[in-house]
């Protein structure tokens, strides 16, 4: 098969891969390009959307009662999350840190920045800027049922990034590109609507990893069929590059996932498996010591561009 990214028609590696994380256990096929290391899904199942199922993670509300003290204190977290500032929330952070919402620091937003969030799922994250006083937010995802409307005015409206005709600020895909079937269209429609010197924040799973070539098919972020793309650092650059944007930096943040979910899939345990430590922690499939020597791991990994997912931060030229 050609490279959808590179166009290599090269002598491309092929494996087979599993449905694990809700344990269909169906089986997909995906090719590695020889040029660029971009693993692909050779075909998109006609039913994709099935395999997003009404209680996927990324669907649930984002509003959270809870304890005033709690939720003042995580806001006092975010806030230092996203701008670097506030010591109490510094604190906040060695307790209790929101990865997530740390990798927006590099695009330096201020309260007045447009921004948009591409496949956001329910818009957590967005929600998390709302409540901080961020107010030109809109998170779009074609696979919700219904747009959203939250108390604080956050809007999460059911469409794909092509509906979109607004000039932004900023434009995020956080673990979404990876789901989309047209990688170079849909990072090109992304520079469009970018102001100049704008800048897009891409989160994916890479190939240019360790685990990836330690437990190969059984790598929880290959995440068969929902994960059409599994670039390399090298074809996520080449990809960006022919849409215009110039590639300021890559940061590596990985997390325990990689091996907890990978050892899982070793022993055929589905991560929305009852034995699944994501869904029964107390069954204690993982000990608290291997939870903590996962967590060690992953930042050693991530310092030496090794960790299972980065962070590209993409500017459009002014």
């Amino acid at each position: 098969m050609q490279c959808r990214i590179c166009g290599s028609n090269g002598a491309h590696r092929h494996y087979v891969a599993k449905e694990m994380m809700l344990g269909l256990r169906d089986e997909h096929r995906y090719f590695q390009c020889a040029g660029c290391d971009c693993l692909q899904i050779e075909h998109i199942p006609a039913n994709i959307a099935d395999y997003y199922p009404d209680n996927y993670y990324s669907y649930s509300d984002a509003t959270k009662a809870g304890n005033p003290v709690k939720q003042a204190l995580t806001k006092l977290r975010d806030r230092y999350e996203v701008t670097g500032k506030c010591l109490i929330g510094r604190v906040m952070h060695f307790w209790m840190p929101n990865a997530k919402l740390a990798t927006l620091r590099p695009l330096h937003l201020t309260q007045a920045s447009q921004v948009l969030d591409v496949g956001c799922g329910a818009g957590h994250l967005l929600h998390s800027l709302r409540e901080l006083g961020f107010h030109n937010l809109l998170g779009i995802d074609p696979f919700n049922q219904a747009d959203i409307a939250y108390p604080n005015g956050l809007r999460v409206e059911k469409r794909d990034i092509f509906s979109e005709q607004g000039q932004w600020d900023a434009v995020m895909f956080h673990h979404s590109f990876e789901h989309l079937p047209n990688q170079r269209t849909n990072l090109g429609q992304a520079f469009n609507i970018l102001k100049p010197g704008g800048m897009a924040l891409v989160r994916i799973p890479t190939v240019s990893s360790y685990v990836w070539q330690e437990y190969g098919v059984n790598w929880v972020q290959l995440d068969a069929p929902r994960h059409l793309y599994l670039h390399s650092v090298k074809s996520m650059q080449a990809l960006a590059e022919q849409a215009g944007f110039i590639t300021e930096k890559v940061v590596f943040d990985s997390n325990a996932l990689q091996f907890w979910g990978s050892k899982q899939y070793e022993q055929d345990i589905p991560l929305r498996d009852p034995r699944s430590w994501a869904e029964s922690p107390e069954h204690l499939l993982f000990t608290a010591k291997e939870m903590r020597e996962f967590e060690q791991r992953s930042r050693e990994l991530n310092a030496i561009n090794q960790g299972d997912q980065a962070a590209f931060y993409l500017r459009k030229p002014a």
